[in-house]
């Protein structure tokens, strides 16, 4: 149920650590580049690089020419975005802010050292860090508004692929496509009832005053919202799943907790924080029963046993997912797994669940796993599931005829960056500009900042 997306590179913080260079200090807080009326510091390009490497963000470039016009364009954007009135989700924002600060933390070892480190309190530097992820949200909505209209048709997508040089057509590693059936193991009712019995009694702990609901769900929540109090962040009812938004919606007092609610990821508690119009930003404890070895065995056997079956030719796969199968989202679809990053059927073996990766490795295609148990990463739960390898396609230069769709999102991705560029160039000829001595010799990414 978390949406979120945090901008940090996990792999790179270790090693960024052990050799990262604090910032300068007593820098000079010169004005560096002027946009409009909104002036850049020095200071802020300092900052903005101190970070860029403690999250291991690559710079692409001289830091002291990329990162100033990055903030220029930056300052482009939200000026747009006053003029459309357009507004990121506060607390959305807000648990960002705290995810990367825990990670500066964790990293660094101490809040003192992220002081040390960044030469400012940790309030300021949080202060900082809410402002400029704020403003990130409120670019990508802009740069959402001005490329909503792009649609490929195949002939654009055809065209687009002729004008690609050989050397640029892209090389497509292997790839797999499959089918797979899931069933849920059954949970011991007394597993439920225990479950159901804590959330009533942390609840219970709140409604008296006795403890604070974000500390709860930081000790107790089985969601990846836990680390932020719980706090799913400004959205509509349509972000959620029916079960849930029934009872969260309804919810008006902030001070009382909902009943207990049970979806197809668990058992949930809520507690409004705020409602704006048709948004509301709420907290929530969710718990997830746990399935016992003897109940997972006996839902191996038996898809080991509809395995037999299917193999004998008593029933085809797509029959068995449609009338066996516990995934709501492939059972109407033959059973065919869909990757959820392209929308396409094929995946790179990177990008399947690690446990069926590592049986189609083995596999040829038409072939049927044996029945084995992996963990469904978005429910957090184990399940018992049977897997057939549909086709394998071999690693291959690009093709319109078998990679439309990875074709059809370059070109959509190449027209929208020649849209923002064009947008960018054109808002720098109607702004007053004025770039500080010892910064106009830079090579800049959009023409026409040099006037």
């Amino acid at each position: 149920m978390d949406l979120r997306k945090i901008w940090l590179l996990p792999a790179a913080f270790a090693a960024l650590c052990m050799v990262a260079a604090p910032i300068k200090k007593n820098v000079v807080d010169e004005v560096a580049w002027i946009v409009g009326d909104e002036p850049i510091f020095r200071s802020e390009i300092e900052e903005q690089y101190a970070q860029m490497r403690q999250e291991g963000v690559s710079v692409g470039g001289d830091p002291y020419c990329v990162i100033p016009e990055q903030l220029a364009v930056e300052k482009l954007y939200l000026h747009q975005a006053k003029l459309d009135t357009i507004m990121a989700g506060e607390g959305q924002v807000q648990a960002e802010a705290e995810a990367r600060m825990q990670m500066f933390v964790n990293n660094l070892g101490s809040r003192e050292r992220v002081e040390q480190y960044f030469n400012k309190s940790y309030s300021a530097l949080k202060e900082q860090m809410v402002e400029m992820i704020r403003n990130q949200y409120v670019v990508n909505m802009v740069q959402n508004q001005l490329t909503k209209d792009v649609k490929a048709t195949p002939n654009d997508v055809r065209k687009y692929y002729d004008s690609l040089p050989s050397d640029s057509i892209p090389y497509v590693p292997l790839q797999v496509e499959a089918q797979i059936i899931k069933i849920n193991p059954v949970i011991p009712q007394q597993e439920i009832e225990d479950v159901k019995a804590r959330l009533r009694d942390y609840a219970d702990r709140v409604n008296r005053g006795e403890a604070n609901f974000s500390t709860l769900a930081i000790m107790h929540s089985e969601d990846g919202s836990a680390m932020q109090g719980g706090e799913l962040g400004f959205a509509g009812r349509s972000r959620y799943v029916p079960e849930f938004a029934n009872v969260a919606f309804n919810l008006n007092d902030p001070n009382k907790v909902s009943r207990i609610v049970e979806t197809e990821y668990g058992f949930h508690i809520i507690q409004l924080i705020e409602k704006r119009g048709d948004q509301a930003n709420f907290r929530h404890i969710l718990l997830t029963p746990k399935v016992n070895e003897k109940d997972l065995e006996q839902a191996r056997v038996r898809l080991d046993s509809l395995r037999k079956e299917i193999l004998a030719d008593k029933y085809s796969f797509e029959e068995a997912a449609l009338y066996v199968s516990q995934d709501k989202d492939t059972k109407n679809n033959k059973g065919v797994m869909v990757n959820p990053q392209t929308g396409s059927s094929r995946f790179e073996m990177s990008q399947l669940p690690p446990e069926v990766a590592r049986r189609i490795e083995m596999m040829q295609p038409g072939e049927l796993s044996e029945a084995f148990v992996m963990k469904d990463a978005t429910k957090n739960k184990d399940v018992v599931v049977l897997v057939k390898l549909t086709s394998r396609i071999p690693g291959h230069k690009a093709t319109l005829a078998d990679d439309f769709n990875m074709m059809k999102q370059m070109y959509e991705a190449s027209h929208k960056k020649e849209i923002l560029k064009d947008w960018v160039e054109n808002k720098i000829k109607t702004t007053y500009i004025k770039i500080g001595e010892g910064w106009d010799a830079c090579e800049f990414q959009y023409e026409g900042w040099k006037k």
